[in-house]
């Protein structure tokens, strides 16, 4: 006896199933069989229907022997033929049984089931398969499919254009020849600047893993951005363009119409008596405008070298209790949220707050509000500390130009603040928001800003 359990004997003469139950069929009829033919045989019989009746006996034993081998394969065959059929790929094919309480109708009911079950997960697939190939076909994003020796196994037709070629010209082609294999290097996603057949310019690449029919594959997708960029770089230009344009037009036109009345006065004959004052007066017009003109570039100047932030451990409690005491017209309460440090540059975001400030302070003071600032831990991932600067005025206009450089609606204002508070606070990888209240009057300013490590203690974590 081998160690599975079978014998020694070779495969030819081993019992099969079905011969197994046609000796056990015929040893099941064997003893009446043998008892029938003794009795016929010792009694008192003619010879001929001794012969007959033992001929009888022996056909329905072997033909009753016969049939039970019959109706316990056939089942056996059926189940066989439709389990092969769904190994093939083929679910049309359905199972009958003999009755509702017959077990081999349980079998056959199962293996319907299965095949239902079967058919209805390969339509799934073959769905999902065509809809991953057409989204593939249609997204304006090349993807790439490599083996494990980076060789081109998948191409969309965004790909094929990239690279300039069809995809009968690509596929089995290493990264290299391609020009892929920097793409394919270990990491996160990057931003590479390529040339390819097809054209040059910014790219965003995401490479990641995964495996068919048991092999490794590496998936990459590249993301052309130039054509974002330059949309995005034109619709700046055109906003700054409307603001600059705006602001020089409002101080050259008075410039303009005084310098021409002084040279109308100057050119009078004889010139009127009070000439001096006129032209003293429009003088002081244009060197205000001119002025005007030169804050103007200073800011502009100011948001174009704003210097990267210098992080450093800082206690955020102690910034904000000493920036809101720099306000002198109007007492700003402090809402503390916990003790927390966090890594950040110390000036910029003093000068963040400042601006803030002195705005809710502008907004709430005429009409006697108050001005609250406040942080505490932000709900979500990544962990964040939001600061809240909030007022009583008359809340926040509804405009899309907040954020535009040199837009502002305060009669005297520059037009930089917001934009500089914005670019700091996105520049230590956080966010900032301006909204109206939706409890009260006023407006609320919310400032997002990153936990890096372990910067926060359980008071704030409870909050």
């Amino acid at each position: 006896m081998r160690s599975d359990g079978t014998s020694g004997r070779a495969p030819g003469r081993r019992l099969t199933h079905d011969r197994r139950i046609v000796l056990l069929a015929f040893l099941a009829g064997l003893p009446g069989s043998i008892l029938a033919l003794t009795l016929l045989w010792t009694g008192a019989f003619e010879l001929k229907t001794q012969l007959t009746l033992s001929i009888l006996v022996v056909v329905l034993w072997c033909g009753f022997a016969l049939a039970t081998r019959e109706r316990v394969l056939r089942p056996l065959q059926s189940v066989a033929n439709l389990l092969e059929a769904l190994r093939e790929g083929d679910f049309s094919l359905r199972g009958r049984g003999r009755g509702p309480e017959d077990p081999i109708e349980e079998v056959m009911r199962e293996v319907n089931a299965l095949a239902d079950t079967l058919r209805e997960q390969r339509l799934g697939a073959l769905e999902a398969v065509a809809l991953m190939r057409k989204v593939m076909e249609e997204i304006d994003v090349g993807v790439f499919a490599f083996d494990a020796e980076a060789r081109l196994r998948l191409v969309n037709r965004a790909g094929e254009r990239l690279l300039g070629r069809p995809a009968e010209q690509l596929l089995a082609r290493p990264a290299v020849d391609l020009g892929l294999d920097a793409c394919l290097a270990p990491g996160g996603p990057r931003i590479l600047d390529l040339a390819f057949g097809g054209g040059a310019g910014r790219f965003e690449a995401h490479a990641g893993t995964f495996r068919q029919g048991g092999e490794p594959h590496r998936l990459l997708v590249l993301t052309d951005l130039s054509r974002a960029l330059r949309d995005e770089e034109r619709q700046a230009w055109q906003r700054l363009i409307r603001v600059v344009g705006h602001e020089l037009n409002n101080s050259l036109a008075p410039i303009r119409s005084i310098a021409g009345s002084l040279s109308t006065l100057l050119a009078r004959e004889p010139p009127p008596s009070d000439w001096k004052d006129d032209m003293r007066r429009g003088l002081q017009v244009i060197g205000s405008r001119a002025e005007a003109l030169g804050r103007f570039m200073d800011g502009y100047a100011r948001l174009a070298r704003l210097p990267p932030p210098s992080l450093a451990p800082v206690a955020l409690g102690a910034l904000v209790r000493r920036v809101a005491g720099l306000e002198t017209r109007l007492a700003v309460a402090v809402r503390p949220g916990g003790d927390v440090v966090l890594f950040l540059d110390a000036d910029q975001i003093e000068q963040l707050l400042i601006n803030l400030i002195r705005n809710a302070v502008d907004a709430a003071q005429p009409s006697g509000g108050g001005v609250r600032v406040g942080w505490r831990r932000a709900a979500g991932a990544p962990p964040m500390v939001e600061i809240r600067v909030e007022d009583d005025g008359p809340g926040m206009p509804e405009s899309a130009n907040l954020f535009v450089p040199f837009f502002t609606t305060k009669p005297h204002g520059s037009g930089i603040g917001l934009v500089l508070c914005r670019q700091i606070a996105e520049a230590h990888g956080g966010q900032l928001t301006l909204e109206n209240r939706t409890d009260a009057k006023g407006c609320v300013a919310r400032i997002r800003l990153p936990l890096r490590g372990t910067q926060v203690d359980r008071t704030l974590s409870a909050t």
